[in-house]
């Protein structure tokens, strides 16, 4: 019994490993992502998002945007500079306490994080390794013509400090009252001791965050608010599957240095559960940290009340690559077909890079590709469409299905006599004739 529980467990292993495996090869191949500098032996932990990766990235951060301001009244967006002024990362606490500890290998000279071993021997080698030092994740440069302390500047590891740097002018600028977001999608940057595991670890990425600006009084409602409002939004919006999303709740001992609660959303990677985002009440850590350091009075005057204070904030922040990630692994499926594999991108429609294929049946009759051509310039107008004529038809029928394309739309002979053209849905691969004149109405409803 023992030895059969071992060996599901090997298997288990290995076809989560193999699924990783997949979906690496696949992204590669279909133009989803691409290892950075490849031609030059790839950069360690950067990826590049090829012309399918980037509009469902893109995608994903519309549909972010449209749910946390485009639909919300008290939320609006900001775009803060990566560069700042380096007192914004003493006051925010990042010059001391954004640390990892750093063991490195005496033999091999591989380097880990302290937290990642389970005992003294190098996981590579097995030789010995260094007594732990501290290493700070943030990456730092120099502005303007002379390299001294004076000029010394980071890559911001986090975008939320650009909000709150930001956060009286906008409050004055827009006249908001608390309770009030400011939302923000921007890149950050991590000098991750062991990056990997594809594009979950990475030292440049991207976050979705908004900072929520509240009365002191009001920070359990505010914090339970958001933490349903987000795992709703990757349940409906996003579509992933509710068995492979989670809480996470830090104990007390995990807290970070400004929170005074947090919850993580995991997501079911086939290495582990994973946070791929954050829900954190970090009371007026950060403004009170900012109005010391600067001298400048950041609180906030309610005129009703007549009292002033430095509002709590509660943050909601989502790693773009990860929750990116998060999808291709939900999506993959393989189906039995006639006696063939198929693989299919189950993407919800929203997310899917192309909604829409145009193939004529053949690509050696003009009149089918002139009238191919003819719907596809009529319907790229409203969604964003792929023609395609290279190889047989079931052959295209897989490569859309590959890359998720909800729909594919076949003009053959009968679209010659009748004006009908065959569309066939993605996960079903049921077929249906549809008007020519119709199809706009029809994909409208199919995908909204």
């Amino acid at each position: 019994m023992i030895l059969k529980v071992f060996f599901a467990i090997i298997n288990l292993m290995e076809k989560e490993d193999n699924l990783m495996e997949k979906i690496v090869s696949l992204c590669k191949r279909r133009g989803f992502i691409f290892q950075s500098s490849e031609i030059y032996g790839g950069a360690a932990a950067a990826y590049d998002y090829g012309p399918l990766g980037v509009e469902l990235k893109n995608n994903l951060k519309r549909l972010w945007w449209e749910e946390m301001v485009k639909t919300r009244e008290n939320v609006v967006g900001l775009d803060a500079a990566i560069f700042m002024h380096p007192r914004v990362w003493q006051a925010s606490g990042h010059l001391a306490e954004f640390t990892d500890l750093l063991q490195e290998c005496k033999k091999c000279h591989h380097r880990f994080r302290e937290k990642d071993l389970p005992d003294s021997k190098c996981p590579m080698c097995g030789g010995e390794l260094t007594k732990p030092r501290a290493f700070n994740l943030m990456f730092e440069t120099y502005l303007g013509p002379v390299k001294d302390e004076a000029s010394r500047i980071f890559l911001r590891p986090e975008t939320a400090q650009g909000i709150y740097v930001d956060y009286k002018s906008v409050q004055n600028a827009m006249r908001l009252k608390p309770p009030f977001g400011i939302a923000q999608i921007g890149k950050a940057f991590r000098n991750e001791i062991t990056p990997g595991n594809f594009t979950f670890r990475t030292v440049e990425f991207e976050q979705m965050e908004m900072q929520f600006f509240i009365d002191p009084k009001e920070d359990k409602k505010w914090f339970n608010y958001w933490r349903k409002e987000r795992l709703k939004w990757y349940l409906e919006n996003l579509g992933l599957k509710k068995e492979n999303i989670r809480f996470y709740k830090h104990k007390r001992k995990e807290l970070a240095h400004y929170a005074k609660e947090a919850v993580d959303i995991e997501y079911k990677m086939p290495f582990g559960w994973q946070e791929i985002e954050g829900i954190h009440n970090r009371t007026d850590f950060d403004l009170k940290a900012h109005e010391k350091l600067s001298g400048k009075d950041l609180k906030y005057y309610n005129k009703e009340a007549e009292k002033k204070f430095i509002p709590y904030i509660i943050e909601t922040s989502g790693g773009v690559d990860r929750a990116a990630l998060a999808i291709f692994l939900d999506a993959y499926t393989e189906e039995e077909v006639r006696g063939k594999k198929r693989v299919v991108m189950k993407f919800k429609p929203q997310l899917a890079p192309f909604k829409v294929a145009v193939l004529p049946l053949l690509s050696n009759r003009k009149k089918l590709t002139e009238k191919a051509r003819e719907i596809y310039e009529d319907l790229k107008n409203c969604y964003h469409s792929w023609y395609d004529e290279a190889g047989s038809i079931g052959r295209r029928y897989r490569r859309q299905d590959e890359v998720g394309t909800p729909y594919a739309i076949t003009i053959d002979f009968d679209t010659l006599k009748d004006d009908t053209v065959t569309v066939r849905d993605r996960d079903t691969m049921v077929q249906e004739r549809v008007k020519i004149g119709e199809l706009r109405d029809y994909l409208f409803k199919k995908l909204m």
